[in-house]
């Protein structure tokens, strides 16, 4: 494998570690263990996606479009403010434990679970920072880009599938109301903060 390989794994492994909205929800599914392989897979193809977009050029046209930056920063705040008042909703008015499976029939259908995950992915600015024009203009100083952005690309599918499945492993401490209780007041106050940055960018 070339050096543009594992530069493009490094760059991308590094600027999807940060703990955001989209990690967030692939953690509780996760931990919920609810529709985790279609969640990890959205994610890593919609980033496979950006990212070959943004290897082949396209960083310009997203900065070049003047209204396409506001549109997502404001779409993407109101969207976060939503779900971040759900969590929060929840951490306060649910105090049963977590079932560690969907069997018992409360899993929440595949469709809201989608619409939310690409929600996350699609409404949020700073993935088009990331990976479409940062990546993209970073894969321009090699000559292998092909391998840079494959590179990249793959390091998005390791670490989704790693969060969602890896996850599991926290499943025995969030038997306890507490824990989730926590961790939804965590994701709650992740999406305010989050939006609140977008707000005042």
């Amino acid at each position: 494998m070339s050096p543009a390989f594992f530069a493009g794994y490094a760059l991308s492994l590094g600027l999807i570690l940060a703990i955001g909205a989209q990690n967030a929800f692939v953690l509780r599914q996760g931990i919920r263990r609810e529709h985790v392989f279609v969640v990890c897979l959205t994610c890593a193809l919609s980033d496979a996606l950006l990212i070959t977009l943004g290897v082949a050029g396209f960083g310009s046209l997203t900065q070049a479009a003047d209204w396409f930056e506001p549109l997502m920063r404001y779409g993407g705040a109101a969207f976060l403010i939503w779900y971040g008042a759900r969590s929060l909703h929840a951490a306060f008015t649910k105090v049963e434990a977590l079932d560690a499976g969907p069997a018992n029939g409360k899993s929440m259908p595949l469709r809201p679970v989608l619409l939310t995950v690409l929600a996350f992915t699609w409404l949020n600015p700073h993935v088009y920072l990331d990976t479409v024009v940062l990546i993209g203009s970073i894969s321009a100083q090699y000559p292998d880009r092909l391998g840079f952005g494959i590179g990249a690309a793959l390091a998005s599918l390791t670490f989704f599938f790693a969060l969602g499945y890896g996850a599991r492993l926290l499943a025995p401490l969030f038997a306890r109301p507490r824990a989730w209780q926590a961790l939804d007041t965590l994701v709650g106050l992740t999406m305010w903060t989050i939006a609140a940055k977008l707000l005042l960018m």
